[in-house]
């Protein structure tokens, strides 16, 4: 092809180089299943890498490019990892390589539910549209902006912090306090965001200012309204929101399923965000005094405490699946499944014996069962509903008190916090894995 005759092509100046994907395009008229095998495994690469950027774990990521691959007439082999992808696709004796990568990883529900959708719902009219015209379709999918605002972003965050805090055993104030902290300090961190600021970046401002919202407003509650000192136990409620919930349980899943590559690199990310969390809000803490002692008791009955959890849970996840992304009614329906695992985790601590590990796995397997059956009914991804409704159970505040303690050199006693948390954290992809493996058949068994 003559130099002249060729598309001239705008190369972009970002670190990570998007791929122009129309440029792959070389014929408008033959259907999809009769393209060529660089277009056809355009498509399953697009759709792959999509669904990667929601946040997914690599079995969803793999199973959908699958279902793509199927209608095209190719195979394909996937290796993913958290912002990486690399497959190869086989037909007629040929194979064609890709290697994709995204600048960021992050949760968005609302997508991930539109691409679920799309590949659930192709038939066998699907191979048969333009190369060109599935192209358009998923990109219909990619540019839906997001639903909410930086401020209702933080909002959510808000209420799902001050009601965090409740179900830790927070009252009034620590909850007013911690609703300021949180609200500024996610509205700050969702900022950030859209000027693609690095994450690490944008983690540790929005901790340290949603610590230093909070420690003012207890300030200004100690000197006006003479609260007493205990109360600013509440402060770890402030940095909550930036519990890595989705790559945190994804890493879980994908281990279980052998996926080591994408279920290491998941954990890796969500260990470096927790601790520069941690180590933010420790360092802010020690600026101003603040220790995590515990909660001063609510003076409530055991039966007033149970019944009021329900609607904290309620709140508590409806609040983070707003800050996943998802719709209203995803929220909605996520929300009601967090109150009845949530509390019946909490009720398992308080009125048995059964240790807080244990408990977190009961509350785990039936949100997981829950969620199992409702997503039969409304088709919404699983993961969607599991996760804003376990993330309220992640021992954030253990995790918090073993760094404190251990950065103050009371090695046993961090030691200790760390490994209450580490046994709460297990068992609660463990309970996702149990509930997925006894009503997904396709998830018991390896092929």
């Amino acid at each position: 092809m003559n130099k002249s005759n060729k598309r001239q092509i705008a190369l972009s100046q970002s670190h990570h180089m998007p791929i122009p994907w129309q440029s792959l395009i070389q014929s408008d008229k033959l259907p999809a299943k009769e393209a060529s095998l660089p277009e056809r495994a355009s498509i399953v690469g697009r759709i792959g890498i999509l669904m990667l950027s929601c946040g997914t774990g690599a079995w969803r990521v793999r199973d959908a490019m699958d279902k793509i691959a199927r209608k095209l007439d190719i195979s394909c082999s996937a290796d993913i990892g958290l912002i990486t992808l690399a497959f190869t696709c086989f037909s007629d004796g040929d194979s064609y390589t890709q290697v994709l990568s995204l600048p960021n990883t992050g949760v968005n529900t609302d997508k991930l539910n539109a691409l679920e959708n799309f590949v659930k719902n192709i038939n066998d009219t699907f191979a048969t549209l333009t190369v060109r015209q599935i192209h358009k379709a998923i990109n219909n999918i990619q540019t839906r902006p997001t639903q909410y605002s930086p401020l209702i972003a933080g909002l959510a965050a808000a209420l799902a912090c001050s009601a965090f805090i409740f179900l830790l055993g927070g009252g009034i104030p620590e909850m007013i306090c911690s609703f300021l902290g949180a609200g500024i300090g996610n509205f700050i961190r969702a900022t950030l965001g859209k000027h693609t600021i690095t994450t690490l970046i944008g983690v540790a401002i929005s901790v340290a200012v949603a610590c230093l919202v909070y420690m003012l407003a207890f300030k200004v509650f100690e000197t006006y309204f003479h609260v007493l000192v205990q109360h600013e136990a509440g402060y770890i409620g402030a940095m909550l929101f930036v519990i890595p919930g989705f790559p945190f349980i994804t890493s879980m899943l994908d281990l279980s399923k052998l996926d080591m590559r994408s279920g290491l690199e998941r954990l890796t990310y969500a260990l470096m965000i927790t601790l520069v969390a941690t180590l933010v809000g420790w360092l802010v803490a020690l600026f101003f005094d603040f220790r995590p002692e515990n909660f001063l008791p609510l003076g409530l009955s055991p039966v007033v405490i149970g019944l009021l959890r329900l609607p904290a849970s309620f709140c508590g996840v409806y609040g983070f699946s707003i800050m996943f992304n998802s719709s209203q009614k995803m929220a909605i329906v996520a929300g009601f499944i967090g109150a009845l695992a949530n509390t019946l985790r909490l009720e398992l601590v308080d009125l048995t014996t059964i240790p807080p590990a244990a408990a977190a796995f009961a509350g785990a397997l039936l949100a997981g069962l829950i969620a199992s059956i409702v997503t039969r009914y409304n088709g919404y991804p699983r993961i969607s509903l599991t996760v804003p409704s376990i993330v309220i159970m992640v021992p954030g505040l253990y995790i918090y008190r073993a760094i404190y303690n251990i950065g103050t050199n009371q090695i046993a006693v961090g030691a200790l916090w760390m490994t209450k948390a580490a046994l709460i954290m297990m068992f609660l992809p463990l309970g996702l894995f149990v509930a997925r493996a006894l009503l997904d058949k396709n998830w018991r068994h390896f092929d």
